[in-house]
């Protein structure tokens, strides 16, 4: 019954606005209603299905007609059209309009709204909406759960009456209000349900304390080419605040490409190492976590912070005397293919390493998912640093955080250079705070972005990679494929690299894809850093966290087979240093929805509002279960619509939840929560 009358219906027909057959005028667009006298189906000379009927109300006659060989509509029905009005051989006729089957509507609906509903199975419009008044009568008036007070200060109407007007409204505008008020219900369950499990999970933890923030930070920032932007400030501020509290550290942060966060993320770490504490980044592919490692190395030493690499082996007891805000930082690279430190010269073994993580000489490590093996231990983790956080399951990544609590419940920073649109931030990550850095530091221009198909593309890549390379500069070349496929119409990055090698024998490339050994990805980015390689031919496998200042163009062959945040992960990969960055866009298979991603790319070079785009061209997708994509499962809300009323919902839920966790009204709505999404435990653990 319950789920019957929070269904809503999916649109509304006002027959108090309905238009008499004889009183329609050619070119009008209007709603008329009547009972079908008759129906003929038949076969046009060109072999289409064409449906023809004839609707008469008390004034008069129209002629229908349809091409669509699954239309069911029937003599004797009463039906509502909306369409517009035609003469043909003098008669009226609508052309393909909207139908809706008015049967077993009572008279007293007749001047009403009435509502039409989603088809369920084979339950016809009429049994549905008997059944909908049936449980309606036996039901209301329904309890109320949130309290008088935030109705009245947010101004929403009673949930009963917006239950009855949802269904039976007296006017579109009781519509609203009602759809008001039980969107904003939709969006407080999710809400209610994500902060008290945030505050469950850590607000009511005790954390590891990292209250120190002093010389090692000063040292670090104070040596960088750069001021901090207010977005970097606010950023950093906002989560050393955060550690430095009795409880954890949970929180997003997102940021454009290029803007800056690795900077607030390596003084979140240093804040963790200068209070006693080791830090940990995990990244989810090899060539990410190195170049974590080997940025921050080259920052440690450009600020004098990093120890001089000696060979040999041992553990940490050479530093064992020195304070922490002035011995070096030590920092190890921990892979699937090696390990390595900054304070040895060349690779060690895993086991060496593992034992200075164990006893604290390591004071923050990197790695991919070789950090949450069983072997891995640290002395007192303080900070865990998730980096493009969506590519790890969610037991991935809290097994960091949960591997030492000996010292407390270590802090927990997500971040992701993914752009997430505002309203899914509130939807989505209601149990943790964000941290958005939106503006990019001085001096990084706009990668200037360009669109080419057709045959001369080929001819057009080839020009400006010549051009580029004699430069001085590098380049990458993107394809979707690692090799040539005969199921898909796509470049593969084996063939464009032997096609490009044979063309251009003059020109130095490398070929990089995720099915190559680790060692030998390693050694050919290591190449590329280096400028051994002038253009590196490659798959997504460099989509994040590569930075080679050098390279200025970009290359993305079959454009229209990724989609935007890729596009503008993979754009981000150039303009990095003192040149201006170039990304060349290769469609050879269009579709609309491929054209449209590639012309907001071309367009625009902010994140966000590609984030934004993107989510309007793929739909806002389902929150509770695993499509990413198309139709919601939201009843009442939409991610894109109500922005305002999630931020609402939200900051009602936070407040409830602050001020009593366990009050009846935050218990109310997580039971309703619970109700409404069978699964509600096994989504809340892993959204």
């Amino acid at each position: 019954v319950a789920d019957l009358i929070l269904t809503p219906p999916r649109r509304y027909i006002d027959r108090s606005k309905f238009t008499a057959i004889a009183g329609a005028q050619p070119g009008e667009e209007v709603t008329v209603g009547g009972h079908v006298r008759s129906v003929n189906r038949r076969r046009t000379r060109n072999r289409k299905w064409m449906v023809t009927a004839t609707v008469a109300d008390d004034t008069g006659v129209l002629q229908v007609v349809w091409f669509n060989p699954y239309l069911k509509v029937e003599e004797g029905e009463e039906v509502a059209l909306f369409g517009k009005i035609e003469m043909y051989r003098g008669s009226r006729q609508m052309r393909a309009p909207a139908l809706d089957r008015l049967e077993r509507i009572e008279e007293r609906a007749t001047g009403r709204i009435v509502p039409v509903y989603r088809s369920v199975s084979k339950v016809k419009e009429g049994a549905y909406r008997t059944a909908v008044r049936n449980a309606l009568s036996r039901s209301l008036p329904v309890v109320d759960s949130v309290p008088e007070s935030i109705l009245d200060r947010l101004d929403l109407v009673d949930r009963s009456w917006a239950i009855a007007q949802i269904h039976a409204p007296d006017s579109f505008e009781n519509v609203t209000a009602a759809h008001k008020r039980l969107t904003f219900d939709e969006f407080l369950r999710i809400q209610m349900a994500m902060r008290a499990r945030g505050h469950d999970l850590f607000e009511a933890q005790a954390g590891v304390a990292n209250s120190v923030r002093g010389e090692l930070i000063d040292r670090y920032l104070d040596a960088q080419p750069f001021t901090l932007t207010a977005d970097q400030r606010t950023a950093l501020d906002s989560i050393t605040d955060d550690m430095a509290a009795p409880t954890p550290l949970h929180r997003l942060l997102q940021g454009e490409v290029g803007s800056g966060k690795t900077v607030v993320v390596v003084a979140a770490l240093l804040t963790s190492v200068e209070s006693g504490h080791q830090g940990a980044v995990m990244a989810p592919t090899e060539v990410l976590a190195t170049q974590h490692y080997l940025g921050t190395e080259q920052a440690l030493a450009e600020a004098g912070l990093a120890p001089v690499a000696v060979e040999g082996s041992g553990t940490g007891s050479l530093f064992a005397d020195e304070p922490v805000a002035e011995r070096p930082v030590r920092i190890g690279l921990f892979t699937s293919s090696r390990v390595t430190v900054n304070f040895r010269d060349g690779d060690v073994s895993r086991e060496e390493g593992l034992q200075w993580l164990a006893d604290g000489t390591i004071d923050i490590a990197f790695g991919t998912h070789a950090l949450i093996q069983p072997d891995v231990d640290f002395r007192s983790l303080g900070i865990t640093v998730v980096d493009e956080q969506h590519r790890f399951g969610v037991e991935q990544r809290v097994q960091l955080r949960d591997r030492d609590t000996e010292h407390g419940m270590p802090d927990l920073l997500l971040m992701t250079a993914t752009p997430i649109p505002r309203t899914y931030v509130m939807a989505l990550y209601g149990d943790l705070e964000v941290s958005t850095i939106a503006t990019m530091p001085p001096g990084r221009s706009p990668v200037a972005t360009e669109a080419v198909e057709g045959p001369a593309a080929e001819k057009t890549v080839d020009e400006v990679i010549v051009e580029t390379v004699g430069e001085g500069r590098q380049v990458f070349v993107v394809c979707p494929l690692v090799d040539a496929s005969d199921k898909v119409e796509a470049r593969s990055a084996e063939q464009e690299y032997r096609r490009l090698s044979a063309a251009h024998p003059d020109v130095r490339f490398g070929l990089l894809h995720g099915q190559m050994h680790a060692a030998d990805k390693a050694a050919t980015m290591d190449r590329f850093r280096s400028g051994e390689i002038d253009v590196l031919v490659a798959t997504t496998v460099i989509e994040v966290g590569v930075d080679v200042p050098n390279a200025t163009l970009i290359v993305v062959w079959n454009a229209e087979r990724f989609g935007l945040s890729q596009l503008h992960q993979l754009r981000g990969r150039v303009g990095r240093g003192q040149w201006p960055g170039r990304c060349v866009l290769v469609v050879e298979n269009p579709t609309e929805d491929a054209e449209t991603r590639v012309d907001a790319m071309v367009r625009s070079n902010d994140g966000f509002e590609l984030a934004e785009v993107d989510l309007e061209i793929r739909g806002a997708g389902t929150l509770f279960g695993a499509s990413q994509s198309g139709a919601g499962d939201l009843r009442f809300g939409d991610v894109l619509r109500d922005a305002e009323l999630i931020s609402v919902a939200s900051e009602v839920a936070r407040s409830a939840v602050e001020t009593d966790r366990d009050a009846p009204f935050v218990a109310t709505m997580i039971d309703e929560f619970r109700w409404f999404v069978g699964d509600a435990d096994e989504w809340l653990t892993k959204s």
